[in-house]
């Protein structure tokens, strides 16, 4: 972060065993994160040993409105908005 990067989230932050990333994702500021899919891998819960699909992404972002006590619609929001002031689209 104070090199000016963004934090990426993967599915596997809906894992069980994931709480030290579950934490850092909750301090982190939120116009810094990103989300991502690991697709064809790692597959969120509750679709683990699945073939993963970006259309899955909807889990990390419903993992993330938990963490951060909001809605997955204000998540969608602020990761589509540092999208595009990272990529100027």
């Amino acid at each position: 972060l104070a090199a000016g990067y963004l934090v990426s989230v993967p599915g596997s932050v809906t894992f069980p065993k994931a709480e030290a990333l579950r934490a850092a994702i909750a301090r982190a500021p939120q116009d810094r994160v990103l989300v991502e899919t690991d697709s064809p891998y790692l597959a969120p819960v509750p679709l683990r040993g699945r073939r993963n699909e970006p259309a899955n992404v909807v889990r990390v972002v419903e993992t993330l409105a938990g963490l951060w006590h909001t809605t997955p619609e204000a998540v969608s929001r602020q990761v589509s908005d540092n999208f595009h002031r990272l990529f100027g689209a």
